[in-house]
């Protein structure tokens, strides 16, 4: 059965949607938040106040989720962003160099490859292997990029021990959590700053996403560039003095949230809550080891760890016939994500056993392994 009621979304009848990793599909009741924000934005300065209660509001939803205080919580417009923010913070020197993976995310990885002002060094290691990035870190690593869950793979990584390996040369660990917010537990407090999409599992929308900072390990952390919304006071500032910054993790959001996006976030969140996060991680981990289990007995090998620990909530197949077959899989009433040579099966709370099955029906049909 689905944990989540597939009445609530956007999901065309008849299809099985399992796309989460790339876009899940639009819950109804967000068509009333984004009326709410068009009636607010229309209201004057009552309206704006309104429009601030809901970041307000969508700043306490994620700090609960997460486990933290309010203040380390703020938003960007994209984890590019937030990440290159805090790239563009650091006093990169001669010789400086980063550790990621070579099948990074570019989100995490394209602005440190294309930092010039010294140029940054960039090591590869499977940052699965912990052993591997220790061997590559050195006194002179600035900083660790991963991804908590794999977006090419489903695999998930282990963030405790990465942190280990940072602290043993004095390095950032800077996570993406966008592969695993929405339905596995985030304990951020293991980076020194993390990030996460809003489209995928957290059934928002694009235009915002999370940034953490962790105030206890980077307590005199300060961008490099500032906004009116992240100084401190824009009423009549001194430009000649030092501008001071908002005391929190806002300082992230240089100009205007998206408020849009907010409110959508927002009605997500709420919709989430009423669901147990471990029930959520429970019912999807059922799915994405059951058809791991169907496609070894198929006989197609997937690039997804079998074991659910070392998993997210997606099943990836490499196949240079990727896009072929994801487009026949479409025509079947199988909606997959393709991209880089696999197709990924992606599966949130309104997915059950039934899709699967369907899965496996149409890969029969459609397989060129």
């Amino acid at each position: 059965m689905p944990l989540f009621d597939p009445a609530d979304f956007r999901i065309p009848p008849g299809i099985t949607h399992v796309c989460a990793g790339g876009e899940t599909p639009f819950l109804r009741r967000h068509d009333a938040a984004l009326l709410r924000y068009a009636q607010d934005k229309s209201g004057g300065p009552p309206g704006r106040d309104a429009q601030d209660a809901v970041v307000l509001r969508a700043r306490d939803r994620v700090a609960t989720a997460w486990g933290v205080a309010r203040a380390d919580i703020g938003f960007c417009a994209h984890v590019a962003e937030g990440v290159s923010l805090v790239v563009e913070s650091l006093d990169w020197q001669p010789g400086d160099n980063i550790v990621v993976d070579p099948d990074e995310y570019p989100s995490v990885v394209a602005p440190l490859a294309l930092q010039r002002h010294p140029k940054v060094e960039l090591r590869f290691a499977r940052i699965g292997d912990a052993a591997a990035v220790a061997a590559q870190v050195d006194a002179r690593t600035r900083m660790i990029g991963v991804s908590a869950v794999s977006f090419l793979t489903g695999e998930r990584h282990d963030l405790a021990a990465l942190r280990r390996v940072a602290d043993q040369v004095g390095a950032l660990l800077v996570v993406d959590y966008t592969q695993a917010a929405g339905y596995l537990e985030i304990r951020p407090d293991v980076a020194d700053f993390a990030f996460a999409a809003c489209y995928k599992w957290l059934l928002g929308m694009t235009g915002t996403a999370i940034a953490y900072w962790n105030r206890a390990r980077q307590p005199g952390w300060m961008p490099g560039t500032a906004g009116w919304h992240s100084i401190a006071s824009m009423g009549r500032p001194d430009y000649a003095g030092d501008l001071a910054l908002v005391p929190d993790a806002m300082r992230f959001a240089r100009g205007n949230p998206a408020h849009a996006s907010l409110y959508v976030l927002d009605s997500a969140l709420d919709y989430l809550a009423g669901f147990a996060p471990a029930a959520v991680q429970a019912h999807v981990q059922g799915l994405t080891t059951a058809l791991l289990a169907r496609l070894d007995e198929a006989g197609i090998a997937s690039t997804t760890p079998a074991a659910p620990a070392r998993h997210g909530a997606s099943v990836c197949i490499a196949s240079p016939d990727a896009a072929a077959i994801t487009r026949a899989l479409f025509e079947r009433g199988v909606y997959a994500w393709n991209g880089r040579g696999r197709i990924r099966f992606s599966f949130h709370g309104f997915n059950t056993a039934a899709d699967v099955e369907r899965i496996m029906a149409a890969l029969r049909e459609e397989w060129r392994g």
